[in-house]
């Protein structure tokens, strides 16, 4: 019985070493895994970071390049204003003087209207003297 009992506590013994053999193995290798999965995050997170630097440098390249091109456009477009503007005070200020010149010319007229009527009544007045020389001068 003492070799029952001898043999049933090496058993035992052999099973427990066994037992703590494997958890130490499934540990062991648990841990090989998980730096290995964490090797893999590491160097997938690092690309990831780099590929939102590059995005972000080229985001920030381009938002530059579109405010540069804003600029230029507003820079463009208040140049165009200007000299519309200018223009039209320009064509404004024509338009006036050929207003008021006409409006000169309007009074002008009407002066010419009187002298054109004056010399009608001049006119009437020499052909009544040219009659009148002519009876006198045509007297036998």
């Amino acid at each position: 019985m003492s070799e029952t009992l001898v043999s049933e506590n090496q058993s035992a013994n052999s099973t427990e070493n066994s037992k703590e053999e494997l958890e130490s193995e499934t540990k062991q290798f648990n841990k090989d895994e998980i730096m290995k999965v964490l090797e893999i995050v590491e160097r997938d997170s690092m690309a990831i970071a780099e590929s939102y630097t590059s995005l972000f440098s080229s985001l920030r390249l381009a938002l530059s390049q579109v405010t540069s091109s804003s600029v230029d456009h507003m820079q463009c477009f208040s140049d165009a204003a200007g000299r519309i503007q200018e223009s039209a005070l320009d064509a404004a200020t024509r338009g006036n003087r050929y207003i008021n010149s006409c409006l000169r010319l309007n009074e002008q007229m009407k002066g010419a209207e009187n002298l054109a009527m004056q010399l009608k009544i001049l006119r009437r007045n020499v052909d009544v003297l040219d009659s009148a020389v002519n009876k006198l001068v045509r007297l036998p």
